[in-house]
């Protein structure tokens, strides 16, 4: 019987490599819409977080989903992640 690798995604606020079912997925469509992707399967160009409020603000600090998107992203999109983050 085979064992199945794990999926490892890097986070975009600490740069480390983790299990995919260990972050938080950002998604931007084919129509440019940015959302939070729970499932981790929806489609489109997708961006790592962990878990933990450190990562996001040092994400949200750098810009680094604005420079992974290449493009600005409303508040509301960060105001979901940070409730995101306090509900886990």
């Amino acid at each position: 019987m085979k064992k199945r690798k794990v999926p490892m995604r890097m986070c975009i606020g600490c740069q480390e490599m983790k299990p995919k079912k260990e972050l938080i997925r950002v998604v931007k469509n084919k129509e440019g819409e940015i959302s939070i992707d729970l499932t981790g399967r929806s489609h489109g160009r997708g961006a790592y977080l962990c878990k933990n409020r450190a990562c996001m603000d040092k994400a949200l600090k750098s810009r680094k989903l604005e420079k992974n998107f290449s493009c600005s992203i409303d508040s509301h999109i960060f105001d979901m992640l940070k409730e995101q983050l306090e509900e886990i």
